[in-house]
């Protein structure tokens, strides 16, 4: 696996920017725009995947990115229960539910297999990089 060296190159922060501006295009539009708590939640939810994934990245700590990794894919599962939420009250077409859930779905998945790489590597991290073992 190549080393990445800046979080825009995570394929999971990629897949969750793409998904928070499909999210944030339907919170545009009635009559989710006028669901005022349940647009602001699903804009925190998306965005919070994105931001935890980059956050997490940039501590420069494994065990610290699995951390904020754990707490992005619990993101993931909110904006899921939103999107029943959206789908119940229809808010959205059932194809549109379809489609956002698979991609936030897609994003659980792949967050969870990320997450069992990191938990398998022995890489400690960037900020352990040089330290001694002592």
């Amino acid at each position: 696996m190549a080393t990445i060296t800046k979080f825009e190159d995570l394929e999971i922060w990629q897949l969750a920017r793409l998904l928070a501006k499909k999210i944030y295009t339907i919170t545009f539009i009635e009559p989710l725009k006028n669901a005022f708590r349940l647009k602001d939640q699903m804009r925190g939810s998306c965005g919070s995947v994105m931001d935890n994934t980059a956050e997490g990245f940039e501590r420069g700590s494994r065990l610290e990115f699995i951390n904020s990794l754990s707490i992005a894919k619990g993101e993931a599962g909110e904006l899921k229960s939103q999107l029943y939420r959206c789908s119940d009250n229809n808010y959205i077409t059932p194809e549109l539910f379809t489609e956002l859930y698979s991609d936030a779905d897609l994003l659980t998945k792949k967050i969870t297999a990320f997450i069992t790489y990191l938990n398998a590597s022995k890489i400690k991290g960037q900020k352990f990089k040089n330290r001694d073992s002592s």
